[in-house]
C-alpha cells in the first residue's frame, strides 16, 4: 500500500490540473465569453430592469467555474483511492438483483422521510432501522438493478470494497432523496458486492461539523 506522502503527491497533481482548469475557466468568463449586458439586456429586459448588472456577472461566472469544477471532487477521490487503498473509480456500475418486496420499503422509507402521515409526525431519521425495515422484504420476484457509484473504491489489501454517493455540501431535496434510494439499494442487491456504501460531501462550508445546517440533507441523513 502507498505511503501518505504518495497520496500527497498524487492530490498535488490532480491540484495541478484543478488549477489549470480554473485558469482556462477564467479566460473563458473574461476573454472569450463574457458576459456583455447589452445582449443581456435585449434577451432579458425585465430582469434587467429589475436585477443589477453586478448579479448577473456573478452568476454567469458560477455557472461556467461550477461546471468545470463538478468533475474536480471525483477525480480527487479517485486519486485517494487508487493510490492509498489500491483500486478507484467514477461512474462504476454494481448489478445483481433485488427483491420486489426491498424495492417498494425502499420508497416506503423514502416517502415516510418526506411526508407525514395525518395524526403522526415524520418518521425520524434511523439509518440501521432503515435499513433492517428495507433487508426484511422477502418477495421471491427480483428485478435486475443497476447503481451507479458517484465513486467506488477497493481495498486490495484487506479486499474491502466501497461505494460512495459524492455530493455538493449544499446539495438539492431531489439530488438527496435519490442518494438514499441508491445507497439502500446497494445493500439489496444480492449478491452484496459493497461492504460499505456512504453519502459524502468534499468539504463543509459551515467549517465545523456541528455547525452543518444545510436542511436537505438533513432530512434523509443524519448529518
Amino acid at each position: 500500500m502507498s505511503s501518505k506522502s504518495d497520496v500527497k503527491r498524487a492530490i498535488q497533481e490532480v491540484i495541478r490540473t484543478i488549477k489549470t482548469m480554473m485558469d482556462r475557466a477564467m479566460k473563458g468568463v473574461l476573454l472569450d465569453d463574457p458576459s456583455i449586458e447589452e445582449d443581456r439586456h435585449a434577451k432579458r429586459p425585465l430582469y434587467s430592469a429589475l436585477v443589477p448588472d453586478e448579479i448577473f456577472k456573478g452568476s454567469h461566472f458560477e455557472r461556467r467555474i461550477m461546471t468545470r469544477f463538478g468533475s474536480a471532487w471525483g477525480s480527487l477521490a479517485v486519486v485517494a483511492a487508487r493510490v492509498g487503498l489500491g483500486k478507484g473509480d467514477t461512474g462504476h456500475s454494481i448489478t445483481g438483483n433485488v427483491n420486489a418486496e426491498r424495492l417498494k420499503r425502499i420508497q416506503q422509507v423514502l416517502n415516510e422521510l418526506e411526508h407525514a402521515e395525518a395524526g403522526r409526525a415524520k418518521t425520524r431519521l434511523d439509518w440501521n432501522r432503515e435499513l433492517k425495515f428495507v433487508l426484511a422484504g422477502s418477495r421471491m420476484t427480483v428485478l435486475p438493478t443497476t447503481v451507479v457509484c458517484d465513486a467506488y473504491a477497493e481495498d486490495t489489501k484487506k479486499k474491502k470494497k466501497y461505494a460512495f454517493e459524492l455530493k455538493a455540501p449544499l446539495a438539492n431535496s431531489a439530488h438527496t432523496k435519490v442518494s438514499k434510494e441508491k445507497l439502500l439499494k446497494l445493500y439489496s442487491v444480492e449478491p452484496l458486492q459493497i461492504d460499505q456504501a456512504f453519502y459524502a460531501l468534499p468539504y463543509n462550508p459551515y467549517r465545523r461539523r456541528r455547525d452543518y445546517n444545510w436542511a436537505f440533507p438533513a432530512r434523509r441523513f443524519n448529518m
